[in-house]
This record gives structure tokens, C-alpha cells and sequence, in this order.
């Protein structure tokens, strides 16, 4: 797993490192969705979550739901377009599930994406995300999880 100046970025998962995301194929086709440590841990505790209602469409590049923490609010962006299938309600009840555990019980929506193969080849699988995040969180000047 890489560790990037102290966040943690699983291999098993695919990055936008742009909008700090990951990306998580399922067996069924569909993709799952989350924050990544470093974006949980940029914005600090999160005090809610809203996210589009299952059965809505995302737009390629757009907002897939809301997060907000103390100091920041926000869209978390899906560059798969597709239909939202299923929201972790956990999530919304307590958003701060986000900075405790990202990758697992934080995770955000689950989408059935419309044109995956075109999307996925411009995501980084966990093993060569390590560079572009340096590269990222320098020029966001962001020292890194604590």
C-alpha cells in the first residue's frame, strides 16, 4: 500500500488524483466511490454528507453529493457519468465515518457508470499513484496526513 506522506492509498483501488477520490470496480459492473485520506484529511472532520438519490444521473466530471466539514464545502466529483444505484446512508448520518475509515465503511455511492473503459484508463491504480500525489499535494502545498 502506498503511504504518501503519511495518507494511506490502498492498491486495490483507482485514483482521481485530481478531484481525490477512489474508485473501486465491483464484480456486478458497477463502481464504488470515496474519499481518499488525503482529501478527508485536507478537509478536516466532516460534518455531513449529501449525495444524489439513487436512481439520479451524474454527469461525467460532475458532483455525485456534497460534503461539507468545518472549514470547507464541496462537491465530491465523479468523472464516471452513470446512475447512482446505491448511497451509503451510514455515511449520511454520520459523515464523519469518512475520516475514520475512507476506504471501507466512508465510502460514498455506488454507480452504474455509463462509459467505464473511456474512464478508466485516465484513473491510477494504487501502485503507481504515489508520484502523482507527491506531485499533487506539493502544488497544493498540503504537508500531509497527520
Amino acid at each position: 500500500m502506498p503511504d504518501v506522506r503519511g495518507c494511506h492509498l490502498p492498491d486495490d483501488l483507482l485514483y482521481d488524483v485530481e478531484n481525490h477520490i477512489w474508485i473501486r470496480e465491483l464484480d456486478d459492473g458497477n463502481i464504488k466511490l470515496g474519499m481518499t485520506t488525503i482529501a478527508t484529511a485536507m478537509a478536516g472532520q466532516l460534518v455531513a454528507f449529501t449525495p444524489k438519490k439513487v436512481g439520479r444521473k451524474v454527469k461525467p466530471g460532475k458532483s455525485c453529493g456534497t460534503v461539507e466539514s468545518g472549514k470547507w464545502v464541496g462537491p465530491a466529483k465523479s468523472l464516471a457519468g452513470g446512475e447512482v444505484v446505491e448511497v451509503n446512508t451510514e455515511l449520511v448520518s454520520k459523515p464523519s465515518t469518512a475520516n475514520d475509515d475512507p476506504y471501507e465503511a466512508g465510502w460514498m455511492v455506488i454507480i452504474q457508470p455509463d462509459d467505464w473503459d473511456s474512464v478508466k484508463g485516465s484513473l491510477l491504480p494504487g501502485a503507481d499513484v504515489a508520484a502523482a500525489y507527491e506531485a499533487k499535494m506539493d502544488a497544493d502545498g498540503f504537508d500531509g496526513c497527520a
